[in-house]
């Protein structure tokens, strides 16, 4: 009897050794599959499609991203798997396209509408893909990094966060500029009312009473 209470106790201090050194929350954890598993995802489908692509700015775009969301994922998962600073640096990506040359209003197009076979499927579709993932990847960084428990996995997420919104913005940028994604705009007297439909707060508001 005495030696299974020894051996109870000591696989006791053996989980609670385990649980203080894993130090992650169970909702941490599962938002962190989610997120490696979209950034897989995302790095697949680039290599997929990038035998279709024929464009060769669209090209050369997606081998700059391609590089860099795989760095990140890679001390990222590093970063994951020992609850420590990563041994590389968070990277900042630096888009080539000018953020200044949006075209605004619309065009008359052909209605858009499923492909019917993959021959069908161009850099208007593959760009739209990218910006999906990307959009993705960005929301499901967002809300895992407001919870992660461990505080150096939170920082690494939130510093790529914003690099993800850079690079979406990037491929939003050539397709707005190759027409596969228009930009409509409400008209003058509109929009200005929506631009003065707010105003900066004045005064001292008086907080509630405890």
């Amino acid at each position: 009897m005495q030696n299974q209470n020894q051996q109870n106790n000591l696989n006791n201090q053996s989980m609670g050794m385990q649980n203080q050194n894993i130090n992650r929350g169970g909702h941490e954890l599962l938002d962190m599959h989610e997120v490696l598993s979209c950034t897989i995802s995302t790095l697949d489908q680039m290599l997929m499609y990038k035998p279709m692509v024929q464009d060769q700015e669209l090209l050369s775009m997606m081998d700059r991203q391609y590089n860099f969301i795989l760095s990140q994922y890679n001390l990222t998962t590093e970063c994951f798997t020992t609850g420590r600073k990563p041994s590389q640096d968070t990277s900042k990506y630096m888009m080539q396209e000018s953020a200044n040359q949006i075209i605004y209003g619309l065009t008359q197009a052909q209605p858009k509408k499923p492909v019917q076979s993959a021959n069908e499927i161009k850099e208007a579709q593959i760009s739209g893909f990218m910006i999906g993932n990307l959009k993705t990847l960005s929301s499901h960084m967002t809300m895992t990094a407001v919870e992660a428990t461990n505080p150096v996995l939170r920082r690494v997420l939130a510093s790529q966060i914003e690099n993800y919104i850079e690079m979406a913005y990037e491929v939003f940028l050539y397709q707005n500029k190759h027409g596969y994604y228009q930009v409509a705009q409400l008209d003058n007297s509109d929009a200005q009312k929506m631009l003065n439909a707010y105003a900066p707060a004045t005064g001292h508001p008086r907080m509630p009473l405890q």
